[in-house]
């Protein structure tokens, strides 16, 4: 419905849409602009204060002969501020005061005048806690998605830099931006993006990042493998835009989302280009093979031990040598559950109790459950690497999905023997490669189909070329 030329009109319509009474943050002020009336709405905690000061000031200063006939001329050559819009319809002005703009309807003006002085409770951009590096820049991503953008326009100087501002869910309207370089995206994976958002009939984005992926995405749920690449680095990010990928940010959430992505993209991290060649190579190198060695450690040992003729002389120490009273496939099992137990706790303890408890919980899980007879210790010391190496991995999806695939290697094992472990390998195998990115292309390229320049990218950190 469009706006009325009429003041009381106007404020009669929105104050029943609003329901002012009830709210006491959504504020209205009535003033007098060159003799006429006007009416100011604002959030209360979104409006900075000192520059509606000096507006106001402005306004109150104005004389009858100044005000121009349309509320177009009074934007474009009158209201001494940058970020001014026109809002003729009353859903677009409601959409646009519940998103923290301050609308100013005036007596005779058909359109609101919309003045973006927004300033929403932040903290620092700070270096992200998960996603750090060794060097290069300390700051990330925060909630407000204007300083996300302006993160990455700071390290991109460039016009052909897009960022296309999008909505989604019923209720919420959550802002979504897609950033991309308009010379190097995929164009038809952009329209489907593009797409599939506007698509989105959800009443909320609830979780932010992880409802849009759902939301984009809702096919081959079962397979843990993740889909997106997720990042709190705006040099991350950057880079990945300017490799030609889609990054979606999110309004309240911190974090950026890379489409598409492949197996290769989510096991890269920043430290690996912040180093030379040779050591960001070995760094690269490294987290690839602890990845192999997390997801196959305990059931080729479980394997070992079901059939201890397997192993050669000079790896007869590896086999146990005090009494077993539980089965081993029951202690990694207990042993793989007991850890996420302990990382769940992690999180919900206060900081000053968190090292103390850290260190009661190792000396119970490690000496006392070895002693009591539960657990052996060859058990718990290769439980302890891996659960340890699972850090190597930014990516929390990418550590679970190697973890679920142990835990069906661990049981098969147990239950077949080397037919056991041989078919939850190729269920692991199976599960990389008949995932696809969300551009509907191979998980494992550069790999499959094959491209030997590109591979070699992907595994060695190449010196940068003009």
């Amino acid at each position: 419905m469009r706006l009325s030329e009429h003041l009381d009109e106007n404020v009669t319509n929105l104050n029943e849409i609003l329901n002012l009474d009830s709210n006491f943050d959504i504020i209205r002020k009535g003033i007098t602009i060159a003799g006429r009336d006007a009416c100011i709405y604002f959030i209360d905690g979104f409006l900075e204060e000192a520059i509606m000061e000096k507006l106001l000031e402005f306004f109150y200063k104005l004389k009858p002969e100044e005000m121009p006939m349309t509320a177009k001329q009074m934007i474009d050559h009158v209201v001494p501020y940058v970020e001014v819009t026109a809002i003729e319809e009353e859903e677009l002005l409601t959409q646009s005061l519940l998103s923290g703009i301050t609308c100013l309807l005036i007596d005779g003006y058909d359109t609101c005048i919309g003045l973006d002085c927004r300033s929403y409770p932040m903290r620092g951009v700070d270096e992200p806690s998960k996603d750090k590096a060794l060097r290069g820049s300390k700051d990330g991503f925060v909630e407000t998605v204007v300083f996300n953008t302006a993160l990455i326009r700071r390290r991109i100087r460039s016009p052909k830099l897009s960022m296309e501002i999008l909505t989604a869910g019923k209720s919420s309207r959550t802002d979504i931006v897609l950033c991309y370089m308009q010379d190097r995206v995929d164009r038809k994976l952009l329209r489907e993006i593009r797409g599939r958002i506007n698509a989105i009939k959800v009443d909320a984005l609830t979780m932010n990042q992880e409802s849009l992926a759902e939301c984009i995405y809702d096919r081959k749920w079962f397979n843990p493998f993740p889909k997106f690449k997720f990042t709190e680095r705006p040099d991350a990010a950057s880079a990945a835009i300017l490799e030609g990928n889609i990054v979606v940010l999110v309004d309240n959430s911190p974090q950026a989302m890379i489409v598409p992505t492949s197996i290769f993209d989510i096991v890269e991290e920043a430290d690996d280009y912040y180093f030379p060649p040779v050591t960001g190579s070995y760094l690269r190198l490294t987290r690839f093979l602890i990845a192999l060695i997390t997801l196959l450690l305990t059931p080729v040992f479980l394997l070992l031990f079901q059939n201890p003729q397997w192993i050669p002389p000079w790896l007869s120490f590896i086999q146990i040598k005090d009494a077993i009273n539980v089965p081993i496939v029951w202690q990694f099992l207990m042993l793989e559950l007991a850890i996420d137990g302990l990382r769940l706790a992690a999180i919900n303890t206060p900081s000053m109790l968190s090292t103390p408890l850290s260190v009661v919980a190792g000396i119970v899980l490690g000496q006392f459950t070895v002693d009591s007879g539960w657990f052996n210790a060859e058990i718990m010391m290769y439980m302890a690497f891996v659960a340890i190496a699972n850090y190597t991995q930014s990516s929390y999806e990418l550590s679970y999905a190697l973890k679920f695939m142990r835990l069906i290697m661990l049981v098969l094992t147990s239950l077949f023997d080397l037919w056991g472990f041989l078919i939850g390998l190729l269920i692991t195998v199976v599960a990389v490669v008949g995932n696809k990115t969300i551009a509907g292309k191979s998980y494992i390229y550069p790999l499959l189909p094959l491209n030997l320049t590109q591979l070699k990218k992907r595994f060695l950190r190449l010196r940068l070329k003009e």
